[in-house]
């Protein structure tokens, strides 16, 4: 029943608003997801287009994906993306989530990557293009890395991707593995 009540609430703030709106999206300690106008400490920030409410939805339209961004001159990287985790994949129990990002060339001299797991730095894993998140608790995650070339002050960063941990139910003995 929450989760229902959090698609009200974030289909009231996206109809309520003609112009571009910022949500932000985060899963408490119980598993439960919510979404806020109000920023909190882990969130995830959502931005909503500005549309007429008629005819819209709050999911996703089921379109083609927008395009490629292509990578800043300044840098010269081909490819620069995350493989893994997917976009949506689901994690349970205390499996380790495999994280490789696509580079290519390989990270010239100099720059430096830095990774970001639902806001919140992942120094340990600087200028790695794959490692592995040790157990996490249930949730709704989202990684991502920047690239960065002080020399000529130019950094990108990668798509968020948005991944879920589940965890055996406490409650419920015979589900743990």
């Amino acid at each position: 029943m929450r989760r229902f009540s959090s698609w009200i609430a974030l289909a009231a703030l996206t109809a309520f608003t003609a112009q571009s709106a910022v949500v932000y999206k985060w899963t408490d300690a119980d598993g439960v997801v919510h979404y806020s106008d109000q920023p909190v400490p882990g969130a995830e920030k959502i931005v909503i287009a500005g549309q007429s409410s008629r005819g819209t939805s709050a999911g996703p339209t089921g379109g083609p994906p927008p395009p490629a961004k292509k990578p800043l001159p300044a840098l010269g990287y081909s490819q620069f993306s995350i493989a893994s985790p997917t976009p949506e994949q689901t994690f349970f129990g205390d499996d380790p989530i495999p994280v490789h990002l696509n580079l290519a060339p390989e990270l010239k001299e100099g720059q430096t990557i830095a990774w970001h797991l639902s806001g919140q730095d992942l120094s340990d894993d600087a200028n790695a293009t794959s490692f592995t998140l040790p157990h996490l608790d249930r949730g709704t995650y989202a990684i991502s890395a920047t690239l960065s070339d002080p020399a000529t002050g130019s950094s990108q960063s990668t798509e968020s991707v948005t991944f879920y941990v589940h965890q055996p139910s406490v409650l419920s003995p015979q589900h743990k593995h």
